[in-house]
């Protein structure tokens, strides 16, 4: 049996959390010959993909994976100055699909999926504009002033413009893209796919600088003491004066959470009456509210895999299936049909990076042992 420290930085490693002591220390445990059986059958047990139909020599994943914990130990000691989420490492079954693709050249036939929708503007009057992200388009006023500038797949506002009252635009990403918004106050947003962010084109002085959220955000804010911004979600306000942090607020999800990387915020619920006080978080704790209880709960959280999402990586650690399969459908612009009931409280530990739907699709099917078909945006998933 695997003792619960080396176990936990095995953990640390796929997660991308592990610091280069850590990973000297995996190293050296796997190394000695009576322990390359126990993480064999480790990797087994918790990374099945490994060793799905194909069987590949158990002895070569394992050398492998020792050889990328190498590599990412002397790539972490090349750049001592990258701090926090910022370093780059391979993760156990990102190794593994490589190897996986190596092995079999033989893919099923499945269509082409590319994303049809567009990014769209809604102005004040209701006026819809499709956001060509190939092109660079001026964002006009109800009396033509130039509001902002779009520019490819960033769109920002202008402070100079002259603005007596709130004016709000609207804008949506749909499944499969992300976009930059850049507000009237240099506050950077970044906005996930199936997202929708309504906000003053200009803040005016003397209010809050408040916007709304319906999906996925990070924030990057500028400081301004005597302006709060404030994040609205559903029944929550999340208040700060100059911070980074993610939100996370599908309507589709039982919890909205909160992750902050840097900074200071405090967590309100809208509906509360009683005197309860907001719950403030610390950098790399997460507040997650709960839509059923109506709870607000804190705890510590490896910030990468919330944030991971803005480079189009996807980092899961023990997440159900059924949550997989939103996360996938945001990013790919798919929809899944899941008929293998048994699958959806099954909790995955995986890493994608680079891979396209067919890839992770492929990933997936070997290592819970499933089928699935592709039709046009149609996945289904067999027994």
């Amino acid at each position: 049996m695997i003792p619960e420290k080396i176990e936990k930085y095995i953990v640390k490693y796929v997660s991308k959390s592990a610091t280069s002591k850590d990973l000297d220390k995996l190293i050296k445990w796997i190394e000695n010959p009576n322990n390359k059986l126990l993480f064999k059958d480790y990797l087994k047990d918790h990374y099945a993909i490994m060793f799905s139909i194909n069987d590949p020599d158990a002895k070569e994943v394992t050398r492998k994976v020792l050889d990328e914990i190498r590599t990412e130990k002397n790539r972490m000691r090349r750049n001592r100055f990258v701090k926090g989420f910022k370093y780059a490492a391979v993760a156990v079954l990102f190794i593994a699909v490589g190897y996986f693709m190596q092995l079999d050249g033989d893919k099923p036939q499945m269509d082409t999926l590319k994303p049809e929708k567009k990014i769209t503007l809604q102005l004040e009057d209701g006026t819809v504009k499709i956001i060509d992200e190939n092109q660079t388009t001026e964002i006009l006023g109800a009396n033509g002033q130039v509001m902002g500038l779009q520019t490819g797949k960033q769109l920002s506002y202008d402070n100079s413009v002259s603005v007596d009252k709130l004016v709000y635009n609207t804008l949506t990403v749909p499944f499969g893209k992300r976009f930059n918004l850049v507000l009237s106050d240099g506050t950077n947003v970044h906005l996930n796919a199936g997202t929708s962010l309504k906000y003053p084109v200009k803040f005016i002085n003397g209010l809050d600088r408040k916007v709304f959220i319906n999906g996925e955000a990070y924030f990057d804010v500028v400081k301004d003491k005597k302006h709060p911004f404030i994040v609205n979600a559903d029944e929550l306000d999340i208040r700060v004066l100059g911070t980074q942090f993610n939100i996370s607020s599908y309507p589709e999800d039982k919890h909205i959470n909160t992750v902050l990387v840097e900074g200071s915020v405090s967590i309100f619920d809208t509906q509360e009456n009683d005197g309860n006080e907001p719950q403030v978080l610390k950098p790399e704790q997460l507040g997650s509210w709960s839509k059923t209880n109506k709870q607000i709960t804190v705890s510590k959280t490896d910030i990468e895999q919330h944030v991971a999402w803005r480079e189009g990586r996807l980092i899961l650690d023990e997440v159900p299936f059924n949550d997989i399969l939103k996360k996938l459908e945001r990013q790919y612009d798919v929809t899944f049909s899941n008929a293998y009931t048994a699958l959806e409280s099954r909790e995955f530990t995986a890493r994608f990076d680079i891979e396209d739907i067919h890839q992770v699709m492929r990933s997936l099917s070997e290592a819970a042992t499933f089928t699935y078909t592709i039709n046009n945006k149609q996945i289904l998933i067999n027994h």
